[in-house]
């Protein structure tokens, strides 16, 4: 015994194996909380059809997202919700723009948010987002029957 633990897993010399030491060892750099955790859908995502940037953060117990970047933005920095049913919302900066509202659920399944698309001024009251992979996110939206996805790709 060595300062009162016996050796284990040592071969021969005495010297400790790799396989044992990688046993014991915890991940450099990373708590074993993090190893194990599941992919998040918050983060940084880009529309892979238009080509916009979107956030996807915590508000509240629920997920948000609002509109960071965009082909028509980087045209018209100065955009506006122009399309918007609401005449008085009609003036609203696009950039910073909530347009995913009180998704809950997870990790990879959300649900009971709304959608929000400034280019038609078009919501949805019903929308899911699905985390296919750690990079790949599917957002559905849909009013009544009908319903459309678009898959997004994880930025960071």
């Amino acid at each position: 015994m060595l300062f009162g633990f016996r050796r284990v897993g040592c071969g021969a010399g005495g010297r400790l194996s790799a396989a044992a030491l990688l046993a014991i060892l915890p991940p450099v750099g990373v708590h074993a909380a993090e190893a194990t955790a599941p992919a998040s859908v918050l983060g940084l995502w880009r529309s892979q059809d238009r080509g916009g940037t979107i956030e996807l953060y915590n508000c509240g117990p629920a997920v948000c997202g609002r509109i960071l970047d965009g082909p028509t933005l980087r045209a018209n920095p100065d955009l506006r919700d122009v399309k918007n049913g609401d005449k008085a919302l009609r003036t609203r900066p696009v950039k910073g723009l909530r347009v995913f509202d009180g998704f809950t659920g997870g990790p990879t399944q959300y649900k009971g948010g709304s959608l929000y698309d400034p280019e038609s001024g078009w919501g949805t009251k019903t929308g899911y987002l699905t985390l296919k992979d750690p990079n790949t996110l599917e957002v559905k939206g849909c009013v009544a029957f009908f319903c459309q996805s678009e898959i997004m790709l994880r930025i960071r």
